[in-house]
């Protein structure tokens, strides 16, 4: 979950700076966006990450509770095929 985190903000703040950049911004505004876009990045990621974090989650669950589907035997005992 971290290593989302991380890797959203990084992301974000590389993101806000390159069109900070191609905008033709001074640098201090250039830094402004990039903070923003690491927050905002950050923040985006560790949403993903717990939405993808409860799905897998509910899937093992799910697996979990499925039941293993019953043998029957083709013959009964004692009975001749």
């Amino acid at each position: 979950m971290k290593l989302l985190l991380l890797i959203g903000g990084l992301s974000g703040f590389g993101i806000g700076l390159i069109f900070s950049w191609v905008q033709g911004n001074s640098w201090p505004s250039a830094l402004w966006h990039a903070s923003l876009g690491a927050y905002l990045g950050g923040l985006l990621m560790r949403w993903w990450g717990s939405a993808w974090q409860r799905s897998l989650v509910d899937a093992m669950r799910e697996r979990d509770a499925k039941a293993p589907p019953a043998k029957f035997p083709l013959h009964a005992k004692g009975s001749k095929p």
